[in-house]
């Protein structure tokens, strides 16, 4: 019998948040946990009982505040000045540049390592960035982006002035085809696609009826079902090549 998919906008009990990070972090503990909760640096939701429910983001919030205590041996008063930051949507001005300075986010994943439909119904928060962080955070310079949008890899309003988190995502997943020998003009196909499948979706699930939350869970999860059969025909296709 298949695994029951997550509900969109899963939450999790501190329990569960501990057995998530315990593997990066073994020394972690619940007491650690409820500190740099009462230290700012993580607000999970609390049921009307009092129980923490932690989010996907919050989970990775905090696996960014443990990885910074951890190897930068950064105070926890730099890292909520830091988060902060990333909050409002500025990539912080600082000389370790080997980190990737993504908005503590995460890709939410099935134990089988594939989409699931809290991948497609987390809200991207308020991230913003120019063209010119957008060009240092994805390590591309300006004729790669030039690319990416003029094969509508990424597309904007005309008066659109800032990029988004998938915007961002985007740029360094087509930067890296890029090093593997897969130009921008090679993923046309790509966009294609991905136009029809939107278009599948919202025939399934009008625009007008997603304001619902049962229509927007429905079309969160016919979505993330879409892209796992996606990688699977690919994946088969690929073992039997």
């Amino acid at each position: 019998m298949s695994q029951a998919l997550p509900e969109p906008n899963a939450r999790l009990g501190i329990g569960k948040v501990l057995d998530e990070l315990r593997p990066d972090f073994p020394e972690l503990t619940l007491s650690k946990l409820r500190y740099l909760e009462q230290e700012g640096l993580v607000e999970p939701e609390r049921t009307p009982s009092g129980y923490r429910k932690y989010s996907y983001a919050d989970v990775e919030r905090l696996r960014f505040v443990l990885r910074m205590q951890k190897e930068r041996f950064w105070p926890l008063g730099h890292i909520r000045q830091v988060l902060d930051e990333l909050d409002r949507g500025v990539l912080p001005d600082l000389a370790d540049d080997d980190i990737a300075w993504f908005v503590p986010d995460v890709t939410v994943s099935s134990t089988d390592g594939m989409p699931t439909a809290a991948t497609f119904s987390e809200g991207q928060g308020a991230t913003r960035l120019s063209r010119e962080e957008l060009l240092e955070a994805a390590d591309i310079d300006e004729e790669a982006l030039e690319a990416i949008e003029e094969f509508q890899l990424i597309r904007r309003r005309p008066q659109q002035r800032y990029y988004s988190r998938d915007d961002l995502l985007v740029a360094s997943l087509v930067a890296k085809t890029a090093a593997l020998g897969i130009e921008p003009r090679h993923l046309r196909g790509l966009r294609a696609a991905a136009d029809r499948e939107v278009s599948l979706l919202e025939q399934a699930v009008p625009q007008a009826s997603r304001a619902n939350p049962n229509a927007a869970a429905a079309l969160a999860e016919l979505a993330a079902t879409l892209v796992r059969l996606h990688t699977v025909l690919v994946r088969n296709e690929l073992r039997g090549s």
